[in-house]
């Protein structure tokens, strides 16, 4: 009852930070039914490709334990090591089908939650001695689900086992009749005929067992609103997550800002501390438009970009310390360098339209700002 009351309680996803401590502790989802078809289909595989090494080491193995040898009488010794010998042996033809067992035992769970390594499982607690905790776990609502489970598995697999094993029974009469060699590989094809089934019959089962799995996974992890808020609350108030949210989002906007410099029509110069792009486009803009601004080392990979871009680039230093002062990332340039900012793409758009034909290349006037609007100062 409480179990039902506490999940109706959990309403709310999880949220990345429970997510990364579920998985820290190694609680990502699992399917069993996954796993098992994963290294029983592999196994047949296995199976299927290395069956005539294996039929050839089974019949020669046979052959050499069934062998008489007279002069093995009374000779202890050799005895012990014939024995030896073909219990070694004995494991030979099934090698390839373990090693690739054994692999997919490994691999498997990357196909649903990936591989995991908690030393926190392997913690002693003595709460998973309590006899009341066994109790709510075996007898609770997830504890009779997987009991439930466990049963239609063990029916639907039992069935399809042995219905197939039925048809395989009928074709072991018409075997004596067979030489041996025919008789081992005709066994093994009505062997893999029914681990076909069965593994068909697993696959059916794990196909909609990981989905339950994951979203059974996911309403455990579901979190209160209370736990939501006090989450956020936590983390909020941290300075280090303030710092590194800060961090992060100031990275964002300097990529974007970098993304923005190749569409920009100009940029304007200290030349070394300050850079400034501008973007115009005639009829669709009132005025020009800030597309990316910095100091230093910003200014720096800005002009880099417009000179890998082949972006005008125009030294005027009163008006990019004006602009850089008095404007704004991704917003119109203010009406007061209204008159210099035009002046500026006046020519960078003569220099687009000019050739050698023309006459003399175009020259920039000297661009004059508001001394009010420049401090003459680099920044610190």
């Amino acid at each position: 009852m409480s179990e039902t009351a506490d999940r109706e309680d959990r309403t709310e996803a999880p949220t990345p930070k429970r997510l990364r401590e579920a998985s820290e502790r190694g609680d990502v989802p699992r399917s069993k039914e996954l796993a098992n078809v994963a290294v029983l289909g592999c196994s047949v595989i296995a199976l299927l490709a290395s069956g005539s090494f294996m039929a050839r080491t089974s019949l020669g193995w046979m052959h050499n334990a069934l062998a008489f040898e007279p002069e093995l009488i009374g000779q202890h010794d050799r005895l012990i090591k014939h024995a030896v010998l073909m219990l070694g042996t004995s494991v030979l033809p099934i090698l390839p089908m373990l090693a690739v067992a054994l692999l997919a035992c490994f691999i498997s769970p990357l196909a649903m939650g990936g591989l995991r390594f908690s030393t926190e499982a392997l913690e002693p607690k003595f709460e998973r001695l309590s006899p009341m905790a066994w109790l709510r776990r075996v007898y609770g609502q997830e504890g009779v689900a997987e009991i439930i489970r466990s049963l239609l598995r063990v029916l639907i697999v039992g069935l399809v086992g042995a219905w197939a094993m039925r048809n395989a029974l009928q074709s072991i009469p018409g075997l004596q009749r067979m030489p041996l060699e025919s008789a081992v590989s005709q066994g093994m094809v009505s062997m893999l005929h029914v681990l076909g089934y069965v593994v068909g019959s697993m696959g059916l089962l794990a196909a909609a067992d990981a989905p339950y799995q994951r979203w059974n996974w996911a309403q455990k992890l579901k979190m209160t609103k209370q736990e939501v808020r006090d989450e956020f609350k936590e983390t909020e108030g941290n300075p280090e997550v303030k710092g590194k949210l800060k961090q992060i989002a100031r990275q964002q906007a300097q990529r974007q800002m970098m993304e923005a410099v190749p569409t920009a029509d100009v940029i304007i110069t200290n030349p070394t501390h300050y850079a400034v792009a501008l973007k115009y486009e005639i009829g669709k803009m009132a005025a020009p438009k800030v597309v990316a601004l910095g100091v230093d080392e910003i200014a720096m990979r800005i002009r880099d970009v417009a000179e890998k871009h082949r972006v005008s680039m125009i030294e005027a230093p009163p008006l990019a310390r004006a602009l850089y002062r008095h404007s704004k990332l991704n917003q119109e340039i203010p009406v007061t360098l209204y008159a210099a900012v035009a002046q500026v793409l006046s020519y960078v758009f003569q220099l687009r339209r000019w050739n050698p034909r023309m006459g003399p290349m175009p020259q920039l006037a000297k661009v004059v700002i508001d001394p009010a609007l420049d401090d003459g100062q680099t920044p610190r």
